[in-house]
């Protein structure tokens, strides 16, 4: 057993994001977990903490300070990064014991789906987002249509849009494929319907022309100066369609795009999906490891998303 005391809790805890990196996790993982240890840290003192400043008493006090002002979601979070980060340094015979046990972990309420509220609001939103708004500067309908249907239309999370290049969409017509870089880094496969095909379609064909060529291996969501876009200008440019539509009021509370996803998945079993389909298309990790867990063939995946009537309205906007 090692017994480096005075190390830095800074340097360890780049060792532990370079072994992290090794298994591909998102960059967006890397850095919640960087900045979760990070956060906490700072609760420990002023100067450089070192391995040996890592008592349950130190920790009890870091974290109890941390969350002061923080929802316990976040605190629930940072806790498993920190037990993460000791399991490596066990692992790594740094230290002999996680002493993460020591520090209580907040419960977390259980989480309902918070899809849009109203029958119709996914289509009226479409239609409006649809149309040229003059109120707009510089309108761009194809792309704001194409985020919104993606979600709508596929389940994907904000994170897993950002992470789209033009190439993701793979496949013959009719059988069209999204390839998904999910939750963790788990990659999934979400079958593409031909209308929502046809909308990215309008949209590449339109930031063509404005920008000229467009490469596969290219950022899917752009800004309007052709930047790829970013997780700010991706949730600014969603709540302004809501407010574009008029239904603010139909967006549960600190859901926005995530709502378009719970619209999804709830219109999926309104229209006959079952579980397994579902949480499969969803790219929950959860099922991949319960007892219960049914493999869902690519052709039952294909006609849960056809079931989704949400489909129907994007057609009609061509």
């Amino acid at each position: 057993m090692h017994d480096e005391r005075s190390i830095s809790v800074s340097t360890l805890i780049q060792d532990f994001l370079a072994a992290r990196a090794v298994r591909k996790p998102s960059a967006h993982t890397l850095a919640a977990y960087e900045r979760d240890l990070n956060s906490v840290v700072m609760h420990m003192g002023e100067g450089p903490i070192t391995l040996g400043d890592l008592s349950p008493r130190s920790l009890r006090a870091a974290f109890a300070a941390f969350a002061g002002s923080r929802a316990p979601a976040s605190v629930a979070r940072a806790w498993s990064s920190w037990n993460a980060f000791f399991t490596f340094l066990v692992t790594e015979q740094v230290v002999a014991g996680n002493p993460m046990s020591a520090v209580d972990k907040p419960r977390q309420a259980h989480h309902s789906p918070k899809p849009l509220r109203g029958e119709d609001t996914p289509e009226q939103l479409l239609d409006a987002v649809s149309r040229v708004d003059d109120r707009v500067r510089d309108p761009w309908p194809e792309r704001d249509v194409a985020v919104l249907a993606l979600a709508l239309c596929a389940g994907l999370r904000l994170s897993e849009l950002l992470a789209l290049r033009v190439g993701s969409f793979l496949g013959r017509p009719g059988e069209r494929r999204v390839e998904v870089a999910g939750k963790g880094g788990r990659p999934r496969t979400v079958p593409v319907e031909p209308e929502l095909d046809a909308v990215v379609e309008r949209y590449v064909e339109s930031r063509r022309l404005r920008f000229g060529r467009v490469a596969a291996s290219d950022a899917l969501m752009v800004d309007r100066k052709g930047a790829p876009l970013r997780r700010g200008g991706l949730q600014y440019l969603v709540s302004s369609c809501y407010r574009r539509a008029g239904v603010n009021d139909r967006v549960p509370r600190g859901a926005q795009l995530h709502a378009l996803r719970h619209t999804f998945a709830t219109r999926l079993a309104e229209d006959g999906a079952n579980a397994s389909e579902i949480m499969r298309l969803l790219g929950h990790a959860s099922l991949a490891t319960s007892q219960n867990y049914i493999e869902v063939t690519a052709e039952q995946q294909r006609a849960a998303v056809r079931a989704n009537r949400t489909n129907r309205a994007l057609g009609k906007l061509a």
